[in-house]
């Protein structure tokens, strides 16, 4: 069982800027529309038939990203703007009359997030997504509708929900929740209640917490010769 985690948060507050500190050889990001990352991003290459070795896909497709997600090798998947999974597919089935379009619409996003927490145990998948408050003003992953939401609780389906915040104009991920929120994470993974908008540094800690091995952290007796 692999490892997915949600990060959300409005536009704008740091979520794509989170990758800026990863190693785009370990990873393979899914972008569901296609635009420049916000950094200086030279090695993120798009692959193509001449580029195979790149680390940027572009797809809304359901069924596409699933198959992304069962066969990388890479260690780390990121889905980038999930949101528009759905709200692509809506767009496309606007002239639908029929209900079933939210239907078919949730269960896509459902399998989805099935693949991300079905894959190898030592991959980590990563959903980026927009925020939306409810009637009761939780803040929570934006979809399609209230069909959908009375459904599925997409993040019920995961354990880790990190949420993007901008406090005194530093970019930060919360860790723990202020009862507004969906934000959750297990007992012990981050000591604090903010955390530096770093998905490199996420996903350290969610090797170390459940013992994943990870190209970028030192094994404990080499951390002690170089100390």
């Amino acid at each position: 069982m692999s490892i997915a985690t949600l990060i959300l948060g409005q536009s704008g507050t740091g979520k794509s800027t989170s990758l800026r500190n990863l190693n785009p050889q370990h990873v393979l990001l899914i972008q569901v529309i296609k635009k420049p990352l916000p950094f200086r991003s030279a090695d993120w290459t798009y692959i193509t038939p001449e580029n195979k070795q790149g680390s940027v896909l572009v797809s809304d497709n359901p069924q596409f990203i699933i198959n992304v997600i069962n066969g990388s090798k890479r260690p780390i998947i990121i889905i980038d703007d999930f949101q528009y999974v759905m709200a692509n597919e809506f767009m496309r089935r606007s002239a639908e009359r029929s209900f079933d379009k939210f239907t078919e619409i949730g269960r896509n996003a459902w399998d989805v997030f099935n693949g991300a927490i079905g894959a190898h145990d030592h991959k980590r998948v990563y959903i980026l997504s927009h925020t939306e408050e409810d009637n009761q003003g939780k803040t929570k992953i934006k979809t399609i509708g209230k069909m959908l939401d009375e459904k599925i609780t997409l993040e019920g389906m995961v354990t880790i929900c990190l949420q993007t915040s901008v406090i005194n104009d530093q970019y930060v991920f919360q860790t723990k929740n202020n009862g507004t929120s969906t934000v959750k994470a297990p007992m012990g993974l981050f000591s604090e209640d903010h955390i530096d908008n770093d998905l490199n540094e996420v996903d350290v800690a969610i090797c170390e917490f459940y013992g994943i091995p990870n190209p970028q952290i030192k094994p404990q007796n080499q951390q002690q010769q170089t100390a």
